[in-house]
C-alpha cells in the first residue's frame, strides 16, 4: 500500500509539473527543499521523486540527518545550511569545527555534500548581532573545513538574488555602458564588480534562491500562478541558452530555484512566503 501511495503521489506531482519545469532540471539547475510544513512526503519519498525527475542538485536550509540519509548512495549533490541560530556560537573555532564534525563529516562517505550556506537572509532582518557574527562565522567554518581536510570537497557561501521578469526596455549602466533588462543580471554584475574592486578574480558566485510566489496577500496583485509561470519560463530561457551576464557573458549562471513544496507552517503572516512551489 505504501508503494502504491508513493506512485500515486508521484503521478499527481508529475501532472502538476509542466514540461518546461521538467526540462529546466535537465540543465543542472538546483532546487530549494524547505520543510516548514505538515503535509510533506517523507525524505525517502522525496529522494525517489527527485531522482525520477533527474534533479541532481538540492539546497537545504539545515543539515537534516533524515534527508541526508535518505539520499545516501544517490547522485544528488547537496548544499546544506548552518542556520541563523548557530551564528552566535560559530565564530568560536572549536564550535564551528564541532558543527562540521556532527552535521557534515558523518554523511560525506555516502551523500554528496558540496557546499554549506552560513546564515539565511541575515541582512533582511534587524538582528544586528547575527549580522556582525556572519563574516566571522563564515571564516571559522572555512577554517574548520581546512583543518578537517574537507575544504576541497565542501565550500561555503552566502548569497541570494531575484530578478525582474516582465518585458522592459531596461537601462544602460553609465559606468560601464552595459545594457541591463533584468535585476538578476544587474545584481550579479554588481557582486562581480565588488569582488573585483577588492582585488579578487577567482571567487565563484551562485544564486541560492530565485523564484516567484503563486499567491500573495490582497495588496500583492503580482503574486499569481501566471506570473510565477512567466518568471520561471524566462529563467528557463536563461538557463537553456547558458546565458552569462552583460559583464561576464561567458560565465553561465549557477541557479537554485525556490522552491520544491509549499510550506504552510512558515511563521510569517504574509501568504506569499508560504506559496512558492514548483510542485503542489
Amino acid at each position: 500500500m505504501a508503494s502504491c501511495f508513493l506512485c500515486l503521489r508521484v503521478l499527481v506531482l508529475f501532472l502538476t509539473l509542466s514540461d518546461s519545469f521538467v526540462l529546466i532540471f535537465s540543465h543542472g539547475v538546483g532546487i530549494n527543499y524547505g520543510q516548514i510544513a505538515n503535509n510533506l512526503p517523507s525524505p525517502s519519498r522525496v529522494s525517489v521523486l527527485l531522482q525520477s525527475l533527474n534533479i541532481s542538485r538540492v539546497k537545504l536550509y539545515d543539515a537534516d540527518p533524515n534527508v541526508l540519509a535518505a539520499f545516501s548512495n544517490s547522485n544528488v549533490e547537496f548544499i546544506i545550511g548552518l542556520g541563523n541560530e548557530y551564528l552566535q556560537n560559530t565564530p568560536d573555532p572549536l564550535k564551528a569545527q564541532t558543527w562540521i564534525q556532527q552535521h557534515v563529516q558523518p554523511y560525506l562517505s555516502l551523500t554528496r555534500i558540496t557546499c554549506i550556506t552560513v546564515g539565511n537572509e541575515v541582512f533582511s532582518g534587524n538582528d544586528t548581532q547575527a549580522m556582525s557574527n556572519l563574516l566571522p562565522a563564515m571564516k571559522t567554518v572555512h577554517d574548520a573545513l581546512v583543518n578537517l581536510g574537507l575544504d576541497k570537497q565542501v565550500s561555503r557561501y552566502h548569497c541570494a538574488f531575484s530578478y525582474h521578469f516582465s518585458p522592459n526596455q531596461g537601462m544602460i549602466d553609465p559606468n560601464t555602458n552595459l545594457h541591463y533588462d533584468n535585476m538578476l543580471f544587474a545584481q550579479l554584475d554588481a557582486v562581480y564588480a565588488a569582488i573585483k574592486a577588492m582585488g579578487h578574480t577567482d571567487i565563484e558566485v551562485r544564486i541560492s534562491e530565485t523564484g516567484w510566489p503563486s499567491k500573495g496577500d490582497p495588496n500583492e496583485a503580482g503574486a499569481t500562478p501566471e506570473n510565477a509561470g512567466l518568471y520561471n519560463g524566462n529563467l528557463l530561457k536563461i538557463i537553456e541558452e547558458k546565458q552569462g551576464t552583460p559583464g561576464n557573458p561567458s560565465v553561465p549562471i549557477d541557479i537554485h530555484v525556490f522552491a520544491l513544496f509549499n510550506e504552510d507552517l512558515k511563521p510569517w503572516s504574509c501568504i506569499r512566503e508560504k506559496l512558492w512551489p514548483l510542485l503542489s
